[in-house]
């Protein structure tokens, strides 16, 4: 599965994110009533071109037949996560996101392509609980080990 994320995130393959939205949509019994994504910074967006978690949430929202809707903004650019543990991800993400909408929603699902530690997630889960959503999901493509705690 890593290959074929690898493929749509650094090397442009756009139609992968069907694929691996089926393939994610199979094992998800009880959908959440909205799909959002983990935003990029508009930095990064830019320079990637696109963002491969949103492509993903768009195709699986799709396949679920579940609204996609753009819940969060990240303002503020920070350094890569790749290599960092979880406390430095933690740290790195800080204030890094705002909600950019109201919802009415109160089961919500985010979608990601690898989750690590979810840091990045848990930010915006915050966002959504002090937003009033119950319920949170989230969907991913896959999971990598954890960085070990540099002592």
């Amino acid at each position: 599965m890593s290959s074929y994320v690898h493929k749509l995130k650094y090397q442009g393959q756009f139609w992968q994110a069907s694929k691996l939205a089926q393939l994610l949509a199979v094992q998800i019994e009880q959908p959440a009533e909205l799909i959002t994504c983990v935003p990029l910074h508009w930095r990064r967006h830019w320079l990637r071109g696109f963002n491969q978690s949103e492509m993903l949430a768009i195709s699986l929202a799709d396949k679920l037949e579940r609204p996609y809707q753009s819940l969060f903004r990240r303002v503020r650019a920070t350094s890569p996560q790749l290599g960092k543990n979880r406390r430095q991800r933690l740290a790195n993400l800080r204030n890094a996101y705002i909600m950019n909408r109201s919802l009415t929603a109160k089961h919500v699902a985010i979608v990601d392509d690898v989750l690590t530690t979810g840091s990045t997630v848990q930010q915006l889960c915050k966002l959504l609980l002090d937003a009033g959503v119950k319920t949170i999901d989230i969907y991913t493509i896959c999971r990598t080990p954890e960085p070990s705690e540099k002592r």
